[in-house]
């Protein structure tokens, strides 16, 4: 072989060598958007696995709310006959001259008793009246009132003498129940309620819860 064909052959092997070492590479394969549930496979690439979707267990608890426990509904009867429950200091009226005062229920005392002023014992045609009056607790005014006597007794008192009272018949109201009652006409400017009522009017008629006071709704 001659120079000539051997600087021919040199530069062939150059220009081969060249176009090797400067052929660009392949790009790389791309996956196109996927469904979020699957990853597809790209050509000429290996299979892709999704990752299994992790599943987080979160426990809660819930305290559950204490049950309200409301109170039962208070009895307003009571006893085999059915008695009205009434308390210890209620709302009565007093007739005649239908006033209405604070009293005290009572059962340790005998009689119904309320306080009475300018007491008189009078006779009309052979038979005994008592004139005397009573006080209204709101407006402090006197109302005379005139009734029949129908007895005296002799209360005594604590570290006293015993003292006489006159005693008539009056209707006193309290709640629903309206009584004609036997009463003591006394002096009770230093009690703390002008009326008392005792077991003259109690019994058989109602039934007294000394824990309670004003329970006793007025009549319509």
């Amino acid at each position: 072989m001659n120079w000539i064909s051997r600087i021919i052959l040199y530069l062939t092997l150059n220009i081969v060598a060249g176009c090797s070492v400067f052929e660009s590479k392949p790009e790389a394969q791309q996956c196109a958007a996927t469904e979020p549930v699957s990853c597809p496979v790209c050509p000429g690439a290996e299979s892709l696995q999704c990752p299994e979707p992790q599943v987080v267990e979160k426990i809660v608890t819930v305290t559950a709310p204490s049950p309200v426990i409301s109170a039962p509904p208070k009895a307003t009867t009571a006893g085999k006959m059915n008695l009205p429950i009434v308390g210890a200091i209620e709302w009565a009226t007093v007739e005649p001259g239908d006033i209405r005062m604070e009293a005290r229920i009572d059962t340790g005392a005998e009689f119904t008793s309320v306080h009475a002023e300018d007491i008189q014992l009078v006779e009309k045609d052979g038979k005994r009246w008592v004139h005397f009056s009573l006080i209204k607790p709101d407006t402090a005014e006197k109302v005379a009132v005139e009734r029949r006597l129908r007895k005296k007794i002799k209360i005594r008192q604590s570290d006293s003498e015993k003292q006489t009272r006159y005693v008539v018949e009056m209707w006193i109201t309290l709640g629903e129940i309206r009584s004609l009652v036997e009463v003591t006409l006394s002096d009770r400017d230093h009690m703390e309620y002008p009326l008392l009522i005792g077991r003259n009017m109690l019994v058989d008629t109602m039934i007294v819860d000394v824990s309670d006071r004003h329970t006793v709704k007025s009549p319509k």
